[in-house]
């Protein structure tokens, strides 16, 4: 039996990385994308290690279209079976009310996080829909099921993404395709660190006093998501922990 294959957006950190790390070691042939060239080298050179499977290394940013389409057209033949597309290539940037943000931040974080997503599905659900199967996974947030103040456009960029895995649900129902929104609350990875451009006691200040959600728990989810029964479909999953209630409510330890 041939290994599966899955695709995975913003491979070279994060929920991202530890995603390709658990497929990897399951056996999946594991396509990673990032636009660190150096740390997708390494990471191929990783997953390889962990067992008899291949992995192909994309290099590309999902901001630009005609990367994207370049990159995920001329994949080898053998590539283009996609059995799962993890669209995890996502970030936040600055933290201000609204009448003072910093609109090239904005740019940044809905060219990324809606525009990017949309590029990416739009070039990998054509192949799924021809072979009549396949699972897309959208990391979205809780900051997309409610909003919280200074999070304006980052909170919007993760709203659409939850409308648009709604939207890629239906659309593609008929050819049995799964769609799964995957919204993680606090979790400790490098999302605050870009968010605070590199300030790394800003970043450490964010998880103080909370044991927070790790890359791991969330790849983990994936994986049960992925490899539940082919009539099984979990659609949204929302996701914290334990000391976070929702966005908006939470409780630090001393």
């Amino acid at each position: 039996m041939m290994n599966k294959t899955i695709m995975i957006t913003g491979a070279t950190a994060g929920f991202g990385k530890a995603t390709a790390e658990i497929f990897a070691k399951n056996g999946y042939n594991i396509i990673i994308t990032g636009r660190r060239k150096e740390l997708l080298d390494e990471l191929e050179k990783e997953l390889k290690a962990s067992g008899d499977i291949k992995v192909l290394s994309l290099c590309f940013d999902v901001r630009e279209k005609n990367e994207v389409r370049r990159a995920i057209g001329n994949l080898p033949e053998e590539w283009k079976k996609i059995d799962i597309l993890v669209n995890n290539a996502g970030l936040a940037v600055g933290l201000s009310h609204i009448q003072d943000g910093d609109t090239d931040d904005w740019d940044r974080m809905i060219d990324t996080n809606v525009k990017g997503l949309l590029y990416v599905t739009r070039e990998v659900s054509p192949l799924m829909v021809k072979r009549n199967k396949g699972h897309i996974f959208n990391i979205g947030s809780i900051a997309g099921k409610d909003v919280y103040e200074n999070g304006n456009a980052y909170c919007a960029s993760k709203f659409a993404v939850g409308a648009l895995s709604k939207s890629m649900r239906i659309d593609m129902l008929k050819n049995n395709i799964k769609v799964t929104l995957i919204a993680p609350g606090m979790a400790e990875t490098e999302f605050s660190l870009v968010r605070f451009k590199g300030d790394e006691q800003k970043a450490k200040n964010v998880y103080k006093g909370f044991d927070a959600l790790t890359a791991e728990d969330i790849a983990g989810v994936i994986y049960y998501c992925a490899t539940l029964p082919e009539h099984v479909c979990i659609n949204d999953l929302e996701i914290t922990p334990t000391q976070q209630a929702s966005v908006n409510h939470s409780v630090r330890r001393e």
